[in-house]
């Protein structure tokens, strides 16, 4: 994937190494995807036919990375979910980052790429598996 043509090049090193960390830390059973505007951590249609309910027969969104005009964003959709990762997920940001953490529902949005915390990062993306994501995700919209 050319991720070239997603950030500007004065972010591209740190949003790179964002992906690379991603990649490296994703439990099994997800795919890297991408539209032309971010890359996205689904799970496949093969794993869950059901996809996501808003847009039928396409996968479900787990994590995505996009570059926004002032931020670069990491949208984990098991943060917005689950009151215990998020939780957890603010303490350990408070205890290793010196900047507030600047954040919406599932969006983390790193505004100085420098001072990303990409081991943080690479600890929340091993929290939730696939199945362990469904479920979640099943269970939110019942």
């Amino acid at each position: 994937m050319d991720v070239t043509t997603l950030v500007d090049e004065a972010r591209l090193d740190s949003f790179i190494h964002l992906i690379e960390v991603i990649d490296e830390h994703l439990p099994a059973g997800f795919e890297k995807t991408t539209d032309g505007h971010g890359i996205h951590y689904v799970v496949p249609l093969d794993t869950y036919p059901s996809g996501y309910h808003v847009t039928p027969h396409t996968p479900l969104p787990f994590i995505s990375v996009i570059a926004q005009k002032r931020h670069v964003g990491l949208y984990h959709m098991g943060i917005y979910s689950d009151p215990e990762l998020l939780a957890w997920f603010e303490q350990e940001y408070a205890k290793r980052v010196t900047t507030k953490l600047d954040m919406g529902k599932s969006c983390i949005r790193f505004n100085n790429v420098k001072r990303i915390p990409f081991d943080l990062v690479g600890e929340l993306v091993e929290k939730m598996t696939v199945d362990e994501w469904i479920q979640r995700y099943e269970g939110n919209r019942g």
